[in-house]
């Protein structure tokens, strides 16, 4: 192929430019382009001001569009990253899978009014995933000045596998030893005892889940409460307690169990149970109407004809209850050989303690 000598001077700028543009990094583009074209030019006029001028202007286009380019790239590395966390593993996706997106929740429930009284639900579109947003989050810690948990609620049992409790001592009722260490028990059932996490970091952090056999995973929680008597009304204060104990181990045979290795003091008291799921928020079931999952038990300490957990706990305070109530039926015989007059059962029973006098009460 030949070309004139007019021809080879048109190509020679074009041939000049696409090196030029070649020779221009990638990230610089279209100003880095126009820049190395500016100096080109300006170099095949002579090197003129105006040729210096384009191309430090197109170096300095350059310099910003590739400024642009590493913050595009930055937000596109954050881009790609949530891209990744936006991923098809709903266990980890930053993102609500459409399945669980349950559509009861957008209404109130006052479609149907089914009772006198009745209020509106709160209503949500969205699983009420972002409900906590600008509050102070749960985040797994005993917040006592209150908070919020995002935490789903989590697996609920069915009907048969609702958890239930009933403790087996201190009896309702029952009078033991004042100070004396003592064993409460309790029996439960559909409760998967015995897993419990760090509720220093983990409280309240993880959905309720079930067992292979549909159980609740969990453990449970003793609780006594000092009562001023055992006819007392009045509501009890939640912050004060006189023994606490998480249960963290299995039941054995089907029971619970925590030492009180001190006692109690004297007094009327409540004991009662706090069943939970492994993330120590209290056992959700099925339905609304159920019986309790929990159990608790009123009985007193320190009146004169103890039976107690001391018995159950100790050899001696067995020995020693067995003693008052050798005691008491010595009191019944005399007062019934002294015709029954309450004064001479008096003077029996301090017969039967070696001439000193004692009062055997029935504090309920």
């Amino acid at each position: 192929m030949k070309f004139s000598i007019s021809t080879l001077l048109v190509l020679a700028p074009l041939v000049a430019t696409s090196v030029s543009a070649l020779a221009v990094p990638e990230a610089r583009a279209f100003g880095g382009g126009r820049g190395g074209f500016g100096g080109g030019f300006g170099g095949n006029k002579g090197g003129n001001q105006g040729g210096n001028n384009q191309a430090n202007k197109g170096g300095n286009n350059a310099a910003a569009k590739s400024s642009s380019a590493t913050g595009a790239a930055a937000t596109a590395a954050t881009g790609n990253a949530a891209a990744a966390a936006n991923n098809n593993n709903p266990q980890t996706s930053l993102t609500l899978d459409s399945s669980v997106i349950c559509k009861g929740f957008a209404q109130n429930g006052q479609e149907n009014v089914t009772e006198a009284g009745q209020v509106a639900s709160l209503t949500s579109t969205n699983n009420f995933i972002n409900f906590c947003a600008g509050k102070t989050l749960t985040n797994g810690q005993q917040i006592t000045t209150g908070s919020c948990n995002p935490a789903p609620m989590g697996d609920i049992p069915s009907t048969s596998n609702q958890p239930s409790a009933k403790f087996s001592f201190p009896t309702n009722m029952a009078n033991i030893a004042a100070n004396t260490a003592f064993t409460i028990t309790m029996n439960i059932a559909n409760l998967e005892t015995g897993n419990f996490v760090n509720a220093e970091s983990n409280y309240f952090a993880a959905p309720q889940q079930l067992s292979s056999a549909g159980q609740v995973i969990g453990h449970s929680h003793f609780v006594v409460e000092s009562l001023t008597s055992l006819t007392q009304t009045a509501p009890t204060n939640p912050t004060k307690f006189a023994f606490f104990k998480g249960v963290n181990e299995a039941a054995t045979g089907g029971s619970l169990s925590a030492a009180v290795t001190a006692g109690l003091p004297a007094g009327t008291y409540k004991v009662s149970s706090i069943n939970t799921a492994a993330n120590h928020q209290p056992v959700l079931g099925p339905v609304a109407q159920h019986g309790s999952f929990d159990d608790v038990v009123y009985f007193t300490v320190g009146g004169s004809n103890s039976t107690a957990a001391a018995g159950a706990a100790t050899g001696a305070a067995a020995s020693g209850a067995a003693a008052g109530a050798a005691a008491s039926k010595g009191a019944a015989a005399a007062a019934a050989n002294k015709g029954g007059n309450a004064a001479a059962a008096n003077k029996g029973a301090a017969a039967n303690k070696g001439g000193k006098g004692r009062r055997f009460l029935r504090d309920y």
